[in-house]
């Protein structure tokens, strides 16, 4: 990958990580995260009138994308409910990161070099060393470790189906805007059925409006590195958003620190160096 990818996805992984932080900060989880997806979308619409649709091979994708990105948001909610920011976020992305190697080899026919793949296990392994590093806020327990899993599933799914669709797309804009929009509306539409107050959504227009803007540039960067690189280094990367994540946790959410962050930020470091000469 050329340094402008790299640049691109580290970008979005620090976007991602911020407004992953301020969801997980406020008091109404689920509130900010429905208040992060409308703003989003409101953002989206003007991108979607200049873009327009994407083509028609795109929306399988956009629709496969959408059903796992719900997934993968239901099941990070319910994770932040049993553990804390550092637990959560870097183990769903390190499972992500492992299980998206072989759903892009076998979607998209796409196998790193060795370095590559050095690079992605050693971001992986950095990820867990962050996540077992925080344990003093308590064990991880059944559910919350379900959770985890579930939701580093579906975020290796909606990755691969995210760079299939934009390809099919051939236009960042066009794609990100459209999935960002529906998937807010379908948000909306089942966290009003699961009783949401969309009075206490408004009332996260704070926290809502910087998280949006983060997470809406974080994803229009990622659809473009992965339009132009390859699918598991440019997730590999995206990915490193775990370690942004663990030291916001420890910086601004005042989660326990452990002694073996810096070896985390260090291997991720290192893989990173070794995904861009891979």
């Amino acid at each position: 990958m050329d340094n402008l990818l790299v640049g691109a996805a580290l970008l979005s992984a620090v976007l991602h990580a911020a407004w992953n932080a301020a969801v997980k900060a406020s008091p109404h989880p689920a509130q900010a995260m429905l208040g992060q997806m409308l703003v989003s979308a409101v953002l989206a619409l003007p991108l979607l009138a200049w873009a327009g649709l994407p083509p028609p091979a795109a929306w399988p994708w956009l629709a496969a994308s959408l059903l796992l990105n719900v997934g993968a948001v239901a099941a990070l909610l319910r994770g932040y409910v049993h553990a804390g920011l550092g637990i959560v976020y870097p183990m769903a992305r390190a499972s992500s990161v492992l299980l998206v190697l072989p759903l892009a080899a076998a979607v998209a026919g796409e196998r790193p070099a060795p370095l590559g793949m050095l690079g992605i296990a050693l971001v992986s392994t950095a990820m867990l060393i962050l996540a077992l590093g925080t344990g003093r806020e308590g064990k991880l327990k059944g559910p919350a470790l379900g959770w985890i899993l579930a939701a580093g599933v579906f975020g290796a799914g909606y990755a691969v189906c995210d760079a299939q669709g934009v390809r099919q797309s051939q236009s960042p804009l066009a794609y990100g805007a459209a999935l960002t929009i529906v998937n807010a509306a379908t948000w909306a539409w089942l966290q009003q059925r699961a009783g949401v107050s969309m009075a206490g959504v408004a009332a996260q227009w704070r926290r809502a409006l910087p998280a949006g803007v983060a997470a809406m540039l974080s994803y229009l960067l990622i659809l473009w590195a992965f339009q132009h690189g390859p699918i598991a280094l440019g997730a590999a990367l995206r990915d490193t958003s775990a370690v942004f994540a663990a030291l916001i946790a420890v910086t601004i959410l005042k989660e326990p620190l452990d002694r073996r962050v810096p070896l985390a930020v260090l291997l991720a470091t290192v893989g990173s160096m070794l995904i861009r000469l891979g």
